[in-house]
């Protein structure tokens, strides 16, 4: 299942989709609250938001729900490796140039996130108590492949590397030179490197 960053939408992903169909996954990807053609405003909720999606996916007809995982970039990225931790079901996770919750409550400080938002102040505090080092922790062993532009000038690449020092294995970690916050979520070579790492993984 594929989760966007803030100010993005469903579409802006389809690349993604489309490989990971071709390469024989079921993809879906949806608008977060606040965003796209969604309903609604993020607020706190935005995880258990992600965790219906996915339970939803794994109901589908022909999913092995054994190996649902998620993917996301920026805000998607965060939102995916608090729901692998808020929930085992779930197998894996790709995470591209994740965001931390100080990374996004800074961003609505500031207003720099277009995305239409509820109680802000609500937000920002839940934000500010998200600890995507610990999540990373809760993942107990499922695969994690983190990827990060180090001309990502946004959120620094060394997040990602204090990310993937304290996951557990089996962990990968990508870091392309230059780049910037959106370039790496878009590359078709890294794009089929990552579902085949964690596909491998999860057959294992």
């Amino acid at each position: 299942m594929i989760t966007h960053g803030a100010g993005s939408c469903k579409e802006n992903h389809a690349d993604f989709a489309r490989l990971a169909a071709a390469n024989g996954w079921a993809a879906l990807s949806f608008d977060q609250r606040g965003h796209g053609e969604s309903n609604g405003e993020i607020g706190p909720g935005a995880v258990d938001d992600v965790l219906a999606m996915s339970r939803l996916l794994a109901a589908t007809p022909g999913v092995d729900g054994r190996r649902l995982a998620l993917r996301g970039s920026s805000m998607g990225g965060f939102m995916a490796i608090n729901a692998a931790a808020a929930d085992e079901r779930i197998a894996g996770v790709i995470a591209i140039c994740p965001a931390g919750g100080h990374h996004l409550a800074r961003g609505l400080r500031r207003g720099e996130l277009q995305m239409r938002v509820g109680d802000a102040t609500a937000l920002v505090l839940w934000l500010t108590e998200q600890d995507l080092l610990e999540a990373v922790e809760r993942l107990r062993g499922r695969p994690l492949f983190l990827l990060h532009a180090e001309g990502d000038e946004q959120i620094s690449a060394h997040w990602s590397e204090r990310l993937f020092e304290r996951a557990r294995e089996p962990k990968r970690i990508l870091l392309v030179p230059g780049g910037d916050h959106r370039s790496v979520q878009h590359d078709p070579e890294l794009q089929i490197v990552a579902l085949q790492w964690l596909g491998a993984r999860l057959r294992g």
